[in-house]
Order: structure tokens, then C-alpha cells, then sequence
């Protein structure tokens, strides 16, 4: 049986963007332990809790973000399916947008950095494939859901 992981990719809108500050910049963490990967916050699902309630919590455990600071994007819900370390694995991402720009990032000790990005750039750093597509697919996602 798969590995069962859930997280969001959060992202933050510029008001006003500009060559250097992308519309949508999305915030990747990058592990502590391993190739040192970038991907958003993410972890295994816990006895008792649903997908969501799960990505929440790893949002917060490992970013410092709590659900309040959070709008969950509706209608966004991708899995991705691969094998990590010898086994298979499903994640399932959700977009979720800071409510405040300037939100404080607090790393947990998963995690050696972040950074806020725009597609292009966030894509070189993922690296893997199917990350890249998740990244893609919510980009455009909010992009053709803008009012």
C-alpha cells in the first residue's frame, strides 16, 4: 500500500507586480536532511484525520502557519503518485492563499530554508516532475479562476 502524505501549496498574491515580483509567488521549503529537495509544506496522514486536516497541520508544524492565517482555494485538489525511497507514495495538494503578504514563515527543524517564488523559478527549484506539474496546474488554475 502507498504511502499516504497531504499538503498545501500556499501561495501569496503582489498587489502590484512588476518584473522582479511576480503576480503569484508560492512558498517552497527546502529539507534538511537528504538531496535537500524544495517542496510545500507536506507530511503522512495521522490516525483520526482526514487529507485536509492533515495538510493544515503540516502547514503548521513545519512553516509556522496556522489555518487562520490561510484561505483554502476552492475547487484545487491534486494528487500526485510516485515512489520515493524504494516505495510508492500519494500526495495530495490543496491551494491556499496567505491572508497576510507578509506573513512570518517559522521553519520547523524538517527544514533549512524557504523561499517565495514565481512559477518559473519555483519550478527549476521542485526538481521532480510531478511537483513541477502540481505547481503548473495551480498557476493556472488561479490564473483562469481570476475575477
Amino acid at each position: 500500500m502507498a504511502l499516504r502524505a497531504c499538503g498545501l501549496i500556499i501561495f501569496r498574491r503582489c498587489l502590484i507586480p512588476t518584473v522582479d515580483k511576480p503576480a503569484i509567488e508560492f512558498l517552497l521549503l527546502q529539507a534538511s536532511d537528504g538531496i535537500h529537495h524544495w517542496t510545500p509544506p507536506k507530511g503522512h496522514v495521522e490516525p483520526g484525520e482526514n487529507d485536509l486536516e492533515t495538510a493544515l497541520r503540516e502547514t503548521q508544524e513545519e512553516a509556522g502557519i496556522a489555518a487562520g492565517q490561510l484561505t483554502i482555494i476552492e475547487g484545487f485538489r491534486m494528487e500526485l503518485n510516485y515512489v520515493a525511497r524504494k516505495k510508492p507514495k500519494t500526495v495530495i495538494y490543496w491551494l491556499a492563499e496567505v491572508k497576510d503578504y507578509n506573513v512570518e514563515i517559522r521553519l520547523s527543524q524538517e527544514h533549512q530554508a524557504y523561499r517565495w517564488l514565481g512559477l518559473d523559478e519555483a519550478c527549476q527549484l521542485a526538481q521532480f516532475k510531478e511537483m513541477q506539474a502540481a505547481l503548473q496546474e495551480g498557476h493556472q488554475f488561479l490564473c483562469s479562476s481570476a475575477s
